[in-house]
């Protein structure tokens, strides 16, 4: 595919088969993915999709039913595997009776070797926090602050963010996230930030993984994916597709009177006067969303190392 490049690389999270099963209902299904060290990725999907699942596995919270899921080669969970995770909850659970210097010892004592203390003051200090304030007398935004501080404080390798900033207001919001950014190009960190607000996402990661249904839709580099697809606009009359457009995969096409705006993932030139445009992030993601019987994609980064040594 045109756009899509693969270079060898360490990995930091890789999906085979992985499946988790509620009872009667799968939250995830057949997952299987790759993704590079380093990378700062967007984990998207509607609600009930299984992010939060993947999270949890992730930091070794949750087993899979089936499949398997490894961080750096090894087990979620493990002794020589949680020192390097860092894992924030939707809803970042601290001790309301602790001050935030208790919070920020706890953190301390509890990763011995790895404590950025300095980090984690200057996460706080940012804010206008003092020291001895009561985590249960904080605001919503000043205690998710407090939770990121702890996450920077253990200088993870690897960063899991479930809906970090959905508490913060606008100006609080850009901060964090430049700290954020800051923190992963200062220590080469991998950040997965699973998040509803597409926008913010845009120019902010480097790395998609869209999970529908339980299963991946789209994985790899950001600029990999959207050069992989277009924006067609032109004029259509007449039931169908155009012509075309059948030698292409045509992810969504929707008709407003007698234009006609499709996604597609072009295999070649597309015949016919249609205006081409790079599709933009959320214009991608939108349109996967809605179409969910679309081909699903893995940049050749995503694929999983195992899938690659059998090909």
């Amino acid at each position: 595919m045109t756009g899509l490049t693969f270079q060898p690389e360490r990995t930091a999270l890789e999906a085979v088969g992985l499946g988790v099963r509620f009872r009667r209902r799968w939250a995830l299904r057949d997952c299987s993915f790759r993704l590079p060290a380093g990378r700062v990725c967007a984990l998207v999907g509607p609600n009930g999709a299984g992010k939060s699942t993947l999270l949890s596995l992730a930091a070794g919270l949750r087993r899979p039913t089936e499949g398997s899921l490894t961080v750096f080669g090894g087990r979620p969970g493990a002794a020589d595997v949680r020192p390097r995770v860092a894992y924030l909850s939707q809803d970042k659970p601290l001790y309301p009776r602790f001050t935030i210097a208790d919070t920020l010892r706890m953190g301390r004592e509890l990763n011995p070797g790895r404590w950025d203390q300095a980090a984690a003051e200057r996460t706080v200090a940012d804010g206008g926090l003092s020291s001895g304030a009561r985590i249960g007398d904080l605001s919503g935004g000043q205690r998710t602050r407090v939770a990121l501080a702890l996450a920077f404080g253990k200088r993870p390798e690897v960063l899991l963010l479930d809906e970090p900033m959905a508490d913060l207001d606008p100006l609080a919001r850009h901060e964090m996230t430049a700290a954020l950014m800051g923190q992963a190009a200062e220590h080469a960190t991998t950040v997965v930030i699973a998040s509803h607000v597409l926008a913010e996402l845009e120019g902010v990661c480097d790395y998609l993984l869209l999970i529908a249904d339980g299963r991946v839709r789209l994985a790899g580099e950001v600029e990999d994916l959207l050069a992989a697809h277009t924006v067609l606009v032109g004029r259509h009359e007449g039931p169908g597709l155009p012509r075309e457009f059948a030698m292409h995969t045509v992810v969504e096409a929707r008709a407003t009177g007698r234009q006609l705006t499709a996604l597609v993932r072009p295999d070649g030139p597309v015949a016919g006067q249609w205006k081409a445009a790079e599709p933009s992030l959320e214009e991608l993601l939108l349109a996967h969303l809605r179409a969910p019987g679309a081909p699903p994609l893995l940049a050749p980064s995503a694929e999983p190392r195992r899938y690659r040594a059998a090909a």
